[in-house]
């Protein structure tokens, strides 16, 4: 079993804050998004990489057990202790109802799939199909009692983590409860925090089911950041586009499209796509907008005739302002 460095993996130190660790996950995956790096292989696993590290760390309860094994693995490492490091005490096998995920290819943009070492200390048995997972503890709904009221009968929740693109056009995920398989849908508009409720679908052992809740966890994009229905994004443009207008290529997750920006368009300057943003959760026909940031390249290296053209321009513009 290789031991995977999560830290390392993001080059961050292991007190990172979860600021750092959103920072570098974000500058990381732009780098190798499957966009950016189209049938670059190494690039699609380094990104895969990246969003597992990102996946701990950017997950307290993850990241606090896995700075468990991690203390315990180099303690062990340093040490120099004969035979391999004693797994057990940290894998553990899942029970009880199993959620599959339609297509693994979708979890993050066409490059999905957790390894080994992930799989199974969250939970995967050996061997075990990717996105096979175990249900969590059940808890009652409270509600206020009355003579007529009769008490709520248990349920359970258990999280899933769909992409962004996911979340926009709504996915699909299987269900097996004891040999059964059941199809759920994801709505268009899901955020994290979204529940999705299947109704008696639990055995208990008084005879009686149980529902079942799947609480949604929206994976970062290193695209986008999302405020509510709203998406933001940034553009890079170079200065001779920001200086005299033109046309700039913006992301959106329906596909690409122009922007026509004008003379004059400043660094950290916003443009509003209308209906570019999220479906509205329960009323998918309407959308939130994307916020589009432009950020200005200043050209480096420049050659002497361009540095010359530089000097002329500047001096032009210092006779016109004193003008």
């Amino acid at each position: 079993m290789e031991f995977k460095d999560y830290y390392a993996i993001l080059g961050v130190s292991p007190d990172a804050s979860e600021e750092e660790i959103k920072r570098a996950f974000r500058r990381l995956a732009l780098k190798y998004h499957p966009d950016r790096n189209p049938g670059d292989k190494a690039a699609e696993e380094k990104f895969k990489e990246i969003n597992e590290a990102y996946q701990v760390l950017g997950d307290p309860e993850k990241r606090a057990r896995y700075d468990q094994l991690r203390a315990s693995y180099e303690q062990w490492r340093q040490a120099g202790m004969p035979g391999g490091f004693d797994w057990s005490q940290w894998f553990t096998t899942p029970g009880g109802v199993r959620v599959e995920f339609r297509d693994l290819d979708d979890l993050f943009g066409g490059v999905g799939g957790f390894s080994e070492f992930f799989r199974r200390l969250f939970g995967f048995a050996p061997g075990e199909e990717e996105g096979l997972w175990g249900f969590g503890e059940p808890f009652v709904q409270a509600e206020p009692r009355t003579r007529h009221t009769r008490r709520r009968r248990p349920a359970f929740e258990h999280p899933i983590t769909i992409s962004l693109h996911e979340a926009y056009h709504g996915t699909t995920r299987h269900i097996e409860i004891n040999g059964r398989r059941l199809e759920v849908k994801i709505p268009p508009g899901a955020r994290t925090g979204t529940r999705v409720r299947l109704r008696r679908v639990i055995p208990l052992e008084d005879g009686s089911l149980a529902d079942l809740y799947l609480v949604v966890n929206v994976a970062p994009d290193p695209r986008f950041e999302r405020e509510g229905d709203d998406l933001y994004t940034e553009v890079p443009v170079d200065l001779f586009t920001a200086v005299l207008g033109g046309e700039v290529r913006v992301p959106t997750l329906k596909g690409d499209v122009y922007l026509r920006i004008p003379p004059g368009t400043q660094c950290g300057q916003t443009f509003r796509l209308r209906g570019r943003g999220m479906p509205r959760l329960k009323q998918p026909n309407q959308y939130g907008d994307l916020y589009v940031r432009i950020k200005v390249l200043i050209p480096k290296d420049l050659t002497s005739e361009e540095r010359k053209l530089f000097q002329q321009l500047a001096s032009l513009r210092q006779q016109s302002v004193r003008t």
